[in-house]
């Protein structure tokens, strides 16, 4: 039914329909599921992530390695006195607390992957605290956002080890862009902007787990990434000009992902966790290990 960006643009101006009915109208073609039917999984999907991104703002939640831990908490409580404001603090926040619960073996929704899960549930969740839409209008935004994961995922890669945290990090941050401007009310071609604009800014970002785990920077880059999607989407809304279109970004980043080394792919051998402070990580744990099954 669509491929491209392009092909949605078409396909809403020959029937008048939202991105999010279109997508539902593949869905029902693919799946012989009723629109009221999807809309409900949908609301279901929106309230696990409405618990990952709330759970760990008041309580830490630790991993199950323990390297990493209680960061959303600390975030949360410095909102007030942060340089970047309460809204981007608390967005941050409440990225940090989806990536915290995911690394405690929590539940989460991969949106589009699990290591990058905090970023669009952080981004609707800070429209709504702002703006006060009701959840109706949230799954539309977060219908909005698949989308633009889907295009991403068929002509590029949302897989780490495959394109490099820009294809994890990167995707959820166009997917939260297109959402911001979706809920905003914004156009097709300013929604397709700002998911562009979110892609450009993390081109060519690694993925380089310290010890192999989904957790350090991938926390780091939760909070980053949904403060990209916010102003990826805010240059749309302002009218920024898109001078490479949505379809020929994904498009590059295809390309740059097929030229990052290995080392530079979820490896763990390359990049921060190939420093001394992550070997020396490695070595203490592989001892606790031992020790432990003594």
């Amino acid at each position: 039914m669509y491929n491209k960006a392009k092909e949605i643009k078409d396909l809403c101006i020959k029937t008048g329909k939202e991105i999010w009915q279109i997508a539902l109208d593949k869905d029902f073609e693919n799946t012989g599921i009723e629109e009221a039917d999807l809309l409900e999984l949908m609301h279901e999907t929106l309230e696990v992530m409405r618990d990952s991104a709330y759970k760990g703002l008041d309580q830490a939640v630790y991993s199950m390695s323990k390297i990493t831990g209680g960061s959303a908490v600390k975030v949360n409580k410095f909102a007030e006195d942060s340089v970047s404001g309460k809204t981007i603090t608390r967005a941050m926040a409440m990225a940090l607390s989806v990536s915290e619960v995911n690394s405690s073996m929590g539940r989460i929704v991969a949106a589009p992957t699990a290591g990058a899960s905090g970023i669009l549930p952080a981004a609707l969740f800070t429209m709504q605290e702002k703006y006060g839409y009701d959840d109706d209008k949230l799954v539309k935004g977060l219908i909005v956002a698949g989308v633009i994961g889907e295009i991403i995922a068929q002509n590029a890669s949302i897989s780490g080890a495959e394109g490099g945290c820009q294809a994890e990090c990167g995707s959820a941050a166009a997917m939260g862009a297109a959402a911001i401007c979706y809920l905003r009310d914004y156009d097709i071609d300013t929604i397709f902007a700002s998911a562009a604009f979110a892609i450009k800014n993390i081109l060519g970002l690694v993925c380089d787990p310290v010890l192999g785990l989904v957790e350090y920077p991938c926390n780091l880059r939760n909070a980053s990434g949904v403060v990209n999607a916010i102003i990826s989407a805010d240059l749309a809304m302002s009218g920024l000009p898109c001078l490479i279109p949505l379809d020929e970004t994904i498009d590059s980043m295809r390309q740059v992902g097929n030229s990052l080394p290995e080392a530079l792919r979820e490896t763990a051998l390359g990049g921060l966790a190939a420093t001394p402070t992550a070997e020396k990580l490695g070595e203490e744990m592989e001892e606790k290990n031992a020790h432990s099954e003594n």
